[in-house]
């Protein structure tokens, strides 16, 4: 999803960069789980957040809520609250889970919620 949103974004004008949260899990349990460890995009940094103009913040949902990764990730922005770093930008979220019913709406509102208080 990133992917497609990132290839429209482009054919309208926009510079955009694809990056992906830290692991939160150990490696060797991640590797039991078949995690999908070797991606393509670059591992984010809270300190590179504030040289963006935009943010969109994509997320699978895990039991009606954000994955803890991007949790632990968002929570580590806390700083940028006080710095007034997101200031006039904009942000925006996706997500998507394997069900119906899966809790999509509360996801997206969990990180909406993130976004207007500046974490961002």
């Amino acid at each position: 999803m990133a992917g497609a949103l990132a290839e429209g974004a482009r054919a309208a004008g926009a510079a955009v960069d694809v990056k992906r949260v830290p692991e939160t899990v150990p490696e060797a349990i991640a590797k039991a789980a078949h995690f999908k460890l070797e991606q393509p995009a670059p591992i984010a940094s809270v300190e590179e957040l504030p040289h963006y103009h935009a943010i969109a913040v994509g997320c699978p949902t895990r039991y009606g809520r954000m994955a803890s990764q991007m949790a632990t990730f968002l929570d580590s922005a806390g700083g940028l609250v006080d710095a007034r770093c997101s200031d006039g930008k904009v942000g925006s979220a996706f997500t998507s889970t394997a069900t119906q019913h899966g809790g999509q709406e509360t996801t997206l509102f969990s990180i909406l919620t993130n976004l207007m208080h500046s974490v961002w």
